[in-house]
């Protein structure tokens, strides 16, 4: 079976692999108590192929989990968004999701802001607000400013990375890759005045498939 894994998951499979090596033989038994960690941590990094959907007003997701409640909140303030509160659509990813991050639509990199901070669970609404992230504005092709969206990657409770691929003024396509968070973490996309949420917060979603909303 071909199993894609992402470029950053290779040290610590490396890891893991030696250390259930060493349990095998210091005893068989702890060998195979570890083994299914090992097989976890190949998982854990496994990168899948995706396919986007067609059209061009299509906003997708970033990553895959549950869909947790939309809210109205403030953007980070360090992207410049204002502070205007948008409608904000939160993925909440568990250990056994895939973490490899995938831009919601096509467009420009505008600008990129990494906080420090805390690390409560991912799924705490307060994460978004105290939790390390890294924050990215996205300007889709052929809108204007005020067409600007957020994607914001947060750290979790055991997540202690993010990774994020992107440079300012980067062009980049809808559906590519731009970034993975270790391990169990959460997406926030802030949306712009002028789309219509199409997704249903409860329901399982894939990054780079899944239609999060549309320009309208």
């Amino acid at each position: 079976m071909n199993l894609p894994i992402h470029k950053e998951g290779f040290p610590f499979i490396a890891l893991f692999a030696a250390v259930n090596l060493l349990a095998f033989l210091f005893a068989a038994w702890l060998g195979w108590v570890l083994l299914p960690v090992t097989i976890w941590c190949i998982a854990f990094f496994r990168d899948p192929e995706r396919k986007p959907p067609e059209g061009e007003d299509l906003i997708i997701c970033p990553a895959d989990g549950k869909l947790l409640p939309i809210v109205d909140a403030v953007p980070p303030a360090e992207l410049g968004l204002g502070d205007a509160p948008r409608k904000r659509l939160s993925v909440f990813m568990n250990v056994f999701n895939v973490h490899v991050n995938r831009n919601p639509v096509s467009g420009n990199v505008v600008a990129l802001a990494y906080r420090p901070g805390k690390f409560f669970n991912a799924s705490f609404d307060k994460a978004s607000i105290h939790n390390e992230r890294m924050s990215v504005r996205l300007r889709p092709t052929g809108r204007g400013d005020t067409q600007d969206l957020a994607v914001v990657q947060i750290a979790g409770l055991v997540a202690r990375r993010i990774v994020c691929d992107l440079t300012k003024g980067q062009g980049v396509l809808r559906g590519a890759r731009f970034g993975i968070i270790r391990f169990g973490s959460r997406v926030d996309v802030f949306l712009p005045e002028g789309t219509e949420i199409l997704a249903e917060p409860g329901t399982k979603v894939r990054a780079g498939e899944t239609v999060l909303a549309r320009f309208v």
